[in-house]
């Protein structure tokens, strides 16, 4: 299970609003937000969210060598199947069928949407 301590999730959001870019210009979109921390953490923290599959890179070259920029990838789904599988994990089949139960229970265009978000058919 994927869980974030509260900077992560500081600069996941920072990353969000940007939509691309190096450690450098998140960094400066936390502080836009009133935090303040190191450019070495920011790029801690995005290898890190990289490493957990929730931020994408790619290596582009730069004044000095070469850097990572980094995008958003696709947290929302990620964490929808943590959530579902955190529900199986604590309630066992129990909690399977309240879950099946609830979707039952869902309008046809809302099922369809959480089939979306969670990449299914």
């Amino acid at each position: 299970m994927v869980v974030l301590g509260s900077l992560e999730t500081e600069v996941l959001a920072a990353l969000r609003d940007l939509g691309e870019g190096p450690a450098r210009d998140v960094r400066r979109a936390l502080a836009d937000r009133g935090i303040k921390v190191a450019y070495t953490t920011v790029a801690t923290i995005l290898s890190r969210l990289h490493e957990k599959g929730l931020v994408k890179r790619r290596r582009e070259t730069c004044r000095g060598g070469e850097r990572y920029v980094y995008r958003p990838g696709d947290v929302e789904q990620k964490y929808l199947i943590n959530l579902l599988r955190g529900v199986v994990a604590l309630f066992g089949p129990a909690g399977v069928v309240h879950l099946n139960e609830e979707i039952a229970k869902l309008k046809p265009s809302e099922e369809h949407e959480l089939r979306r978000r969670l990449g299914l058919p």
